[in-house]
């Protein structure tokens, strides 16, 4: 049965699923959709067009689908997209898009948010994502499935974090980051692969052996530039599965700047 305290606000308009709880303070606005079994606890507020999925634990304090942080929004009609079975920690806030980034932010299944963290607008995160304490997007951020934020983490706008990478606390990302990458420093750089991650996973050893020796290739090769160098890999490794990811990574966009190595000159 749907339960909601006397003392929350849910109103007129919002779509309640089956199975919701919402406790005591908690607010939900008109234009809102909470799925089945959605339990928000006390004090928390639901605004704008926003949709949480099925499954999905919003703890308390946290704001979730109000105005973007971005002084062009002037009040168009955009969205806030939060998929299934989400953890959505204390303080944590999520912005919808604005008109200028598409219109849409958008939140897969089984991430945890932990406190505080922040997602800002237009931003587009993948399944099973981690944004430890305090970690926050600017807006337009995409981060693909499996990626890690360390806690205090922050990404610069429009940057994309590749499946599988891992961002250590306290680093500040502000270019792309290839798939299964693994980032330090207070001003991020490439500091080798998820291995860690990887093994995890279960991924068959030859697998990363061939990702392990791809990487020396992109990254420790003075031949060509990282685009031509990624070109020369796609075309040898079609079998590879992982190498293919990080190499269409990097050739999805010409235009790019990716954190590499920092040099030891």
């Amino acid at each position: 049965m749907t339960e909601i305290h006397p003392t929350a606000i849910v109103e007129d308009g919002a779509v309640i699923g089956d199975g919701v709880r919402i406790g005591p303070y908690s607010i939900v606005g008109k234009d809102v959709k909470l799925a089945n079994k959605v339990l928000l606890e006390a004090h928390v507020a639901v605004a704008g067009h926003t949709s949480v999925g099925p499954g999905t634990h919003i703890f308390p304090f946290a704001s979730i689908g109000h105005k973007p942080q971005d002084l062009k929004f002037a009040g168009e009609k955009t969205y806030l997209e939060i998929g299934a079975n989400n953890q959505i920690r204390e303080h944590v806030t999520m912005n919808p898009g604005t008109k200028g980034g598409g219109g849409l932010t958008k939140v897969g299944d089984n991430c945890l948010f932990m406190m505080g963290t922040h997602v800002g607008h237009d931003c587009q995160v993948g399944n099973h994502v981690i944004l430890a304490n305090n970690a926050t997007l600017a807006g337009h951020v995409k981060l693909d499935d499996f990626v890690i934020l360390g806690g205090l983490s922050g990404i610069r706008q429009w940057s994309r974090i590749g499946t599988g990478a891992i961002i250590g606390g306290m680093t500040g990302v502000e270019f792309d980051v290839i798939p299964y990458g693994s980032v330090i420093g207070d001003r991020g750089r490439l500091a080798g692969l998820n291995l860690v991650g990887l093994k995890r996973k279960g991924v068959p050893r030859e697998q990363i052996h061939a990702l392990r020796a791809a990487y020396r290739v992109l990254f420790e090769s003075d031949e060509g530039s990282l685009l031509s160098r990624a070109e020369a890999l796609s075309e040898e490794c079609q079998d590879q599965p992982l190498v293919k990811t990080v190499t269409d990574f990097i050739l999805e966009k010409e235009d790019r700047r990716f954190l590499i190595p920092r040099s030891e000159n």
